[in-house]
């Protein structure tokens, strides 16, 4: 494997400088299953775990490798084998709240340049979802493209792509159809040599095929829409670094049933710069947009700029964000003490001995 081919540059050659004088092998994470990760590195793909150390240091999921990242690791070429042992910093990542009743951070991707958030133009169409994704994608720090799949299936794209560009400012949005080819010459752009794309969205909006297209054979397994519902088979069963003909990496995820928002202040404010544009209109500085007087974010809503939507949307948010917070601090908190219980409790063993 050409490291280069997959997104190494000078930065990320830098920053593993001193494990190269250490003997160490510099390989990007293509796949994560259960703490076990598919390592792409120039001498091929061992199967790593971390180490001993690294599992010890680790205090929270996000200490650990995701799909995307770039690794240090000790080789075992001729088991096929590896171990890591750090993790370089990150350029992005995705992350999201993980799902169920723990306050944890899960990172989707990794170093990313682009990001295709994917939806059906089906019944499925959810503004307010792709309001979440967009609010992350630019926490993340990759830019955002928003693939608008099965334009087969609507009858009035152009008036679909006007709603998502209402909240989408700025943000490119392509219609394609798989079935009828049509729209993907505009993707490719985004698609050069080095770039590491991912792909998000829902279960069954199109994903797999887009992959398989973008690859040129059928890696992926693509199942029908159900009948009833209009909506998509969950088909991606796991998230997967795969190199395009082309050599753009693609990062393919399974369907998102359940997108909680994860510490995305300022992916608030550039997803919703029309509220927050008008906010600095306003006659108060703490305007609260409910009854006040010289409310220039009402008076948007009254003259019909502004959707009442979009501002019902942006509130929930911020009231889900601050929720967010505090249980992130307390969460902290009990995961510093426990760290350093662990430590001390080290120390004392050694002592000991």
């Amino acid at each position: 494997m050409n490291l280069n081919l997959i997104g190494m540059n000078e930065q990320i050659k830098e920053n593993f400088n001193p494990y190269l004088e250490q003997g160490y092998t510099l390989g990007r994470v293509a796949l994560e299953h259960k703490r076990m990760y598919r390592v792409w590195t120039e001498n091929g793909e061992p199967l790593c775990e971390v180490s001993g150390k690294f599992a010890f240091m680790a205090t929270a999921r996000e200490d650990y490798p995701a799909v995307g990242d770039w690794v240090v690791i000790q080789e075992r070429t001729s088991e096929n084998r590896g171990t890591i042992h750090a993790i370089l910093p990150r350029k992005s990542k995705f992350s999201r709240k993980s799902a169920g009743l723990v306050t944890e951070e899960q990172i989707v991707a990794a170093n990313v340049d682009t990001i295709f958030l994917v939806n059906s133009l089906n019944e499925d169409l959810n503004l307010r979802r792709i309001e979440r994704y967009l609010l992350l994608t630019w926490e993340s720090g990759a830019n955002p493209v928003i693939i608008l799949s099965k334009a087969d299936l609507c009858e009035n794209v152009d008036e679909k792509i006007k709603e998502v560009e209402s909240i989408a400012l700025g943000v490119p949005i392509i219609a394609i159809s798989a079935l009828e080819n049509s729209g993907l010459e505009n993707v490719q752009q985004y698609l050069q040599p080095g770039n590491t794309v991912a792909l998000l969205g829902s279960s069954g909006v199109g994903k797999s095929t887009i992959t398989n297209i973008l690859l040129g054979v059928e890696k992926q397994v693509v199942q029908e829409i159900r009948v009833g519902d209009d909506k998509g088979k969950h088909t991606t069963t796991h998230r997967e670094m795969v190199l395009l003909p082309n050599g753009a990496v693609l990062i393919d995820t399974p369907g998102m049933r359940e997108l909680q928002l994860w510490e995305s202040n300022e992916g608030l404010s550039e997803s919703f710069s029309d509220i927050e544009h008008l906010t600095a209109l306003c006659r108060f500085r703490d305007c609260k947009h409910e009854k006040e007087p010289g409310c220039a974010v009402h008076q948007a809503i009254e003259s019909g700029d502004l959707p009442e939507e979009r501002l019902y949307s942006y509130k929930k948010l911020l009231k889900e964000l601050a929720y967010l917070d505090r249980k992130v601090d307390k969460k902290a908190q009990s995961d510093e003490k426990k760290h350093w219980k662990n430590i001390s409790k080290q120390m004392k063993i050694k002592s000991k001995i």
